[in-house]
């Protein structure tokens, strides 16, 4: 009998190249004797839904698009009660999680890793307790800049167009007064930014050594951005976000598997470049070898 593969394809990633991958896709699942079932998504959530209701009934699924068409399946597996290999196409204009997995972003290239790849367990993290993030959850400067960005500036511009919305909020910028409570330590201070991440790259600009980073240990790598004091400060922020190599004077850096934020000023919040709504005090869990991915 053939294995049933749930194939989700979100049209407009990647300059389009979602909706030009679905045919060969589709080609060459059903070539290796996948019987497919695709879902080509219209709007915000429909992936989720329809990976939390269809994947039990399939032996792998598929994401086909962007970080945030990524997020969507991922927070349908997490609704599911046996946990599906999920295979993934990265289309999106920054690609964070393939990224630091160095996935293929080609079609023919990611097919072929997903139908002769090992399943390989990951950590996902749990925001609140209600919604979950494959690689970041983030506050603070530049953080609206990453669902601010209209899809066709993404597009066009790639990791550009967050530079272009992130100069917007430039004089905006205020530090936040924090407050984050974890198992190991507490930190309290003014920070600008604030991110937990498990990646080696966020948006295509901040950079993390990828010795540090390790996708499936079961800790976050943690980044605190203190405000500048002199324009010297600003340039030495610059340089350790493009670098990775972060001056204590200015930046937080710690690994952690749970953190508690209390953020004064109800600042907006990003899971994976999406908007998420924030309370009080935030929880942020990471959920060791939640999802399995082939590659």
């Amino acid at each position: 009998m053939a294995k049933k593969v749930l194939l989700v394809v979100n049209p407009a990633a990647g300059m389009m190249r979602g909706k030009t991958a679905l045919f060969p896709l589709v080609e060459g699942l059903c070539r290796a004797d996948w019987l497919v079932t695709a879902c080509v998504t219209a709007a915000r959530g429909d992936a989720e839904r329809t990976v939390a209701a269809q994947a039990e009934q399939h032996d792998l699924v598929v994401c086909c698009g962007g970080d945030g068409t990524l997020g969507e399946v991922i927070n349908g597996l997490m609704q599911c009660s046996r946990r599906v290999p999920l295979g993934y196409v990265p289309l999106g204009s920054t690609n964070d999680f393939a990224n630091s997995l160095r996935l293929p972003n080609r079609v023919p290239q990611a097919l072929k890793a997903i139908l002769e790849g090992t399943d390989t367990p990951l950590d996902i993290g749990c925001f609140n307790g209600e919604r979950y993030f494959s690689y970041i959850a983030s506050f603070g400067a530049f953080t609206a800049a990453s669902y601010k960005a209209p899809q066709t500036t993404k597009n066009a511009l790639g990791h550009f167009a967050y530079i272009l919305e992130g100069v917007k909020e430039l004089g905006a910028l205020r530090p936040y007064h924090v407050t984050v409570e974890t198992a190991e330590r507490t930190i309290r201070g003014e920070f600008l930014f604030g991110a937990i991440c498990n990646s080696t790259s966020v948006a295509g600009l901040v950079k993390l050594d990828p010795s540090l980073v390790d996708m499936g240990d079961g800790l976050f790598e943690a980044v605190l951005v203190r405000p500048p004091k002199t324009a010297a400060d600003l340039g030495k922020i610059i340089t350790a976000i493009n670098t990775g190599v972060f001056d204590e004077r200015l930046f937080e850096f710690f690994k952690t598997s749970r953190a508690s934020f209390t953020v004064e000023g109800d600042p907006s919040w990003s899971l994976d470049g999406e908007e998420a709504h924030g309370t009080p005090v935030v929880t942020i869990e990471n959920r060791p070898a939640a999802i399995v991915l082939r590659k």
